[in-house]
């Protein structure tokens, strides 16, 4: 067991056991323990917000063609969980059917406990701001734009746009941000934040590279969340660097090194 605890998220819905993105992987993070869970959410032509990380449809499903380009009875008619070594034919139609964040943000609020639930607006996006005027329209419905203690889902929005996070602050300023990162920009590397982000999201790579990131960071007041962390040697390091947040396509191997039962 660790002495040092960090918070552990499953990346996608804990995309190794089953197909990222679908309704039965968050469940099955949320029974084994993950502090909380991570989606990607991009909007339709119609404006509904769903959980796919790719531009494209081809990976993920069986469909073709932009998430942006279709409708959101387009996409429900696809098949989003049959590519994956875990699908079986029986797994039934979580595995398979389309992930609204709706449905998200429903099952994680019907979660008999505290959940912490990261959302990551997608950009470049042909609807810009849209995207997270539409995110925290979501959020105001679930009466989740205003978090207090006492709210057994806590939501912190994400993105690699600075931009986005202007937004969300604008909109929506007391819903916590992180500012996700491949590269280091200006300022970064000794600490700085934009647009009142307190958290930063390196990726592994970069906190590998760059080691004495995170201790700036943490210097400047900020938490560092971590993706995406696979690894015994990638959980040793971010360990050693007592980041605040791993986020893992893995949480019950997290969770097992960490010793949570």
């Amino acid at each position: 067991m660790t002495a040092h605890r960090p918070l552990v998220f499953a990346h996608r819905g804990g995309a190794d056991a089953l197909p990222e993105h679908t309704l039965g992987a968050y469940l099955r993070a949320l029974d084994e323990g993950a502090d909380g869970v991570e989606a990607d959410v991009r909007l339709t032509r119609d404006g509904h917000l769903v959980c796919v990380h790719d531009r494209r449809l081809d990976r993920t499903s069986n469909g073709r063609g932009l998430v942006s380009a279709k409708t959101l009875a387009e996409l429900e008619v696809l098949d989003y969980g049959s590519w994956h070594p875990s699908f079986l034919e029986d797994s039934g139609s979580d595995l398979i059917r389309l992930l609204t964040l709706d449905r998200l943000v429903e099952a994680v609020r019907s979660c008999d406990r505290n959940v912490r639930l990261l959302i990551e607006t997608k950009h470049p996006s042909r609807y810009g701001a849209a995207v997270e005027r539409r995110l925290v329209e979501v959020l105001r419905r679930h009466g989740l734009d205003d978090p207090t203690p006492d709210h057994s889902v806590q939501v912190t929005v994400m993105s690699f746009s600075a931009l986005a996070l202007r937004r969300i602050r604008a909109l929506a300023p007391r819903v916590p941000t992180v500012y996700l990162l491949e590269i280091v920009p200006p300022g970064v590397g000794r600490g700085r934040l934009p647009f009142g982000a307190r958290i930063a999201g390196p990726g592994i790579g970069l906190t590998r590279a760059r080691p004495q990131l995170v201790p700036a960071l943490h210097a400047a007041g900020h938490q560092a969340y971590v993706w995406t962390v696979n690894t015994e040697s990638d959980l040793g390091l971010v360990l050693d660097q007592r980041v605040d947040g791993v986020i893992t396509d893995r949480p019950r191997f997290v969770l097992d090194r960490l010793g949570v039962a």
